[in-house]
C-alpha cells in the first residue's frame, strides 16, 4: 500500500522560524542579563542589612532582633531574613566572594551555601565551584565537607568522666549561683532538654519553619541572630524545662502545692503608686515590686490576712487572677502577644492594661497577651500599653513615643533602578555575567571537599 504524501512532509509546527528563534534567545539573554542584575542588587542589599545590624538600628522599639525588624518592616518570610542577616555579618570577612557577588558573577544561592563554610583560607576553592558548576554543585561540596569534619570531629573525640555534683548558693545580689559538674550520659541529656526549650523559644519568637535550622551555619549558631545572648536563652530554657517538670507533678500528686514557688506581697507593693519596693520569694530573697505586679498579672491568688505580728487570722481560697473563660475569649481576639511585629502565640500571659492592684478590672477591654518577653518590658522596662477611644490598643517606647502598628509604606525598589545603579557603580553585567562555566560533566564530590581540606 503506498504512502501517503502528506506521510513523508516534516512537522512544521515543531521548527520555529529563524526569527521566532532569534527573539527567543534575546528573551533567554534577557533573564540571565536581569538575574545578574537582581544578584548584584541583592549585595547592596546585603550591604546595607549588615550595617545596620552592625549598628543596631533596629534596636529600641521591642524588637527582637534585625531579622525581626526585616520580617515587619519588609515583609520577608522570618527564616528568609534569619539568612539575610547571616550572609550579611559573614560577608565582610570574605573579600574574594563579596567581589564576586558583587559584579553579579555568583547568585544569592550560592552565597548562601558557600558562607556556611566560607573562611579567608577556602573562599577561592569554593569559588572555583561556584563559578565553574550550578548551585546545585556548590550545595553538594558545602554538605559532603560539613559531613567529612563532623566524622573527623568524632573520631577525634575523647570522652572523659568526672565525679557528678550539683551546688547552689544565693549571691550577695540575690541571684542564685549553680555550679555542676556531670556525666557524659547527664551532661548530653541536660544539653537537649536545654536545646529543645530553647529551640521553642526561639521558634515562639519568630513564627518560622522547622527547616530553616538547617541554613544556619554551625559557626554561627542560632542564637547569635537574636540580642539575648546565648546564656540568659539557656537560662530561661532551663526555667522552662523545671517548671514544666514541676506543673506535671503538681497534677500528678494533690500535694503538689508544696512544688509551688510562693511570692509574699501587699497590695501597697501591687499598686503603681504603692509604698511598697520589693516582695518575699518564700525563703528564698527577694524581686522588686514591678516584676511583682507583672507576676501578679496573670497567677494563682490566695488571700492572707495577718495581725500586726505576722500571724496569720484567715486564708483565703485559691483564686486565678484571669478566669478560665476569659482567657479562652482573650486567646480567641488575640491569637498571640499583641505587641507590634511579634509573632510569639504560644507561652503567653494576660496583661491588665491597668493593674488590678490599681482598681483595673479583669475584663476583656481591660486585658491583652503578651509573650513573657514583652510582659517584661512593659512592666521592668518602662514599655506603655494603651487603648483608644474605639477600643484599639497601641504600644509606646519607654520615651512615651507609639510605636507603629504596621511597616511602614515606602518604595521597594524596581528591576530599572536596580539595572541603572548597578551600571552606575561601574558593573559591566551581560546576559553570560551569572552563567557558570559547565558543560553538563559529572562533578568529582572527592575532589570539591579535598580542595576544601587543602585549603586547612
Amino acid at each position: 500500500m503506498p504512502t501517503p504524501a502528506y506521510d513523508a512532509l516534516p512537522n512544521t509546527r515543531n521548527y520555529p522560524d529563524h526569527e521566532h528563534f532569534n527573539s527567543l534567545a534575546r528573551l533567554g539573554d534577557d533573564i540571565t542579563q536581569m538575574a545578574a542584575h537582581l544578584d548584584a542588587g541583592t549585595f547592596q542589599l546585603l550591604e546595607l542589612i549588615g550595617e545596620f545590624d552592625e549598628n543596631e538600628g533596629w534596636h529600641g522599639t521591642g524588637i527582637n532582633s534585625c531579622a525581626h525588624w526585616l520580617n515587619w518592616k519588609c515583609g520577608m518570610n522570618l527564616g528568609a531574613a534569619r539568612e539575610k542577616v547571616r550572609v550579611a555579618r559573614a560577608l565582610p570577612d570574605l573579600p574574594k566572594i563579596s567581589t564576586a557577588f558583587r559584579e553579579g558573577k555568583v547568585s544569592y544561592s550560592k552565597v548562601r551555601a558557600m558562607t556556611r563554610v566560607a573562611t579567608k583560607k577556602n573562599e577561592t576553592a569554593l569559588l572555583q565551584i561556584a563559578l565553574g558548576g550550578t548551585a546545585s554543585h556548590v550545595e553538594t561540596q558545602v554538605r559532603l565537607y560539613r559531613k567529612t569534619k563532623r566524622i573527623e570531629a568524632l573520631q577525634q573525640e575523647n570522652l572523659r568522666h568526672a565525679h557528678r555534683e550539683l551546688s547552689y548558693y544565693i549571691d550577695d545580689d540575690g541571684s542564685w549561683i549553680f555550679k555542676a559538674r556531670l556525666t557524659a550520659e547527664q551532661g548530653v541529656l541536660l544539653k537537649k532538654a536545654v536545646e529543645a526549650a530553647s529551640d521553642q523559644l526561639t521558634n515562639e519568637q519568630y513564627n518560622e519553619p522547622n527547616d530553616v535550622s538547617a541554613e544556619i551555619s554551625d559557626k554561627q549558631p542560632i542564637d547569635q541572630l537574636t540580642p539575648q545572648p546565648v546564656a540568659q536563652l539557656r537560662a530561661d530554657a532551663l526555667e522552662r524545662i523545671v517548671a514544666g517538670f514541676l506543673a506535671e507533678e503538681n497534677a500528678r500528686h494533690p500535694g503538689g502545692d508544696r512544688y509551688m514557688v510562693n511570692i509574699h506581697t501587699d497590695i501597697e507593693t501591687l499598686k503603681e503608686d504603692g509604698t511598697g519596693a520589693e516582695s518575699e520569694i518564700e525563703e528564698c530573697g527577694h524581686v522588686s515590686a514591678e516584676t511583682s505586679r507583672r507576676l501578679a498579672c496573670d497567677c494563682s491568688i490566695v488571700h492572707l490576712h495577718e495581725n500586726n505580728k505576722g500571724e496569720p487570722l484567715n486564708i483565703g481560697r485559691k483564686t486565678r487572677s484571669i478566669p478560665p473563660a476569659i482567657r479562652r475569649a482573650l486567646k480567641r481576639r488575640d491569637g498571640g502577644c499583641r505587641f507590634p511585629g511579634c509573632t510569639c502565640y504560644r507561652y503567653v500571659d494576660a496583661h491588665h492594661i491597668q493593674h488590678w492592684a490599681d482598681g483595673g478590672e479583669t475584663s476583656m477591654n481591660n486585658l491583652v497577651l503578651l509573650c513573657q518577653r514583652h510582659h517584661r518590658l512593659v512592666h521592668e522596662s518602662g514599655y506603655g500599653v494603651h487603648t483608644g477611644a474605639k477600643g484599639d490598643i497601641h504600644f509606646s517606647m519607654p520615651n512615651g513615643k507609639r510605636i507603629p502598628l504596621g511597616p511602614d509604606p515606602r518604595f521597594r525598589g524596581n528591576a530599572v533602578a536596580i539595572k541603572l545603579a548597578n551600571r552606575k557603580n561601574g558593573l559591566n553585567i551581560t546576559p553570560k555575567t551569572a552563567i557558570p562555566e559547565w558543560y553538563g560533566d559529572r562533578m568529582d564530590p572527592e575532589m570539591a571537599v579535598d580542595m576544601l581540606l587543602d585549603c586547612e
